[in-house]
């Protein structure tokens, strides 16, 4: 009778009383399907909810209406665009106001520079109170950019 011989070069005892089970589990088909693939983390506790879940179970959060970024103007960008006064309402949505801002910046421009003409310098100050006064009314004033609508797919 020949026996089997390990990697050692030892024999090994066929009827062991430990027996050895081998599951394949890279073969296909085999795995169940993934549940965690259909679930995301809770913003606020982590705690795995499904991915059209209104309200974690764990913790007080709830899904709002805006809580996706689209559809929604930020207004850190507001900001830094109304460097050209009103260009920062113009991408919130606020078309008229951003003009206004714009026209505004014009007459108030004529007065600054004879301001500055009149106080040896000092008037160009007056322009950046204006700047000012438009970036914070771009960061204050509500979006009016519409939400992009859902793709309803070709239709025949």
């Amino acid at each position: 009778m020949s026996s089997l011989l390990d990697e050692f070069r030892a024999a090994c005892d066929l009827e062991s009383p430990i027996q050895m089970n081998v599951d394949y589990t890279d073969a296909p088909g085999t795995q169940p399907a993934s549940t965690e693939a259909d679930k995301e983390p809770c913003p606020y506790c982590g705690h795995l909810l499904p991915k059209d879940a209104k309200t974690c179970d764990r913790c007080d959060w709830t899904r709002s209406a805006t809580e996706t970024a689209e559809g929604k103007a930020s207004d850190a960008v507001a900001v830094i665009l109304s460097v050209i006064p009103g260009l920062g309402h113009i991408y919130k949505g606020h078309r008229l106001a951003g003009f206004l801002w714009m026209a505004g910046a014009v007459p108030v421009g004529i007065f600054v520079f004879l301001a500055a003409i009149a106080s040896a310098g000092f008037g160009i100050g007056l322009f950046f109170f204006y700047l000012i006064a438009v970036m914070l009314h771009a960061y204050a004033v509500d979006d009016r950019v519409v939400p992009p609508k859902e793709d309803e797919g070709e239709e025949y």
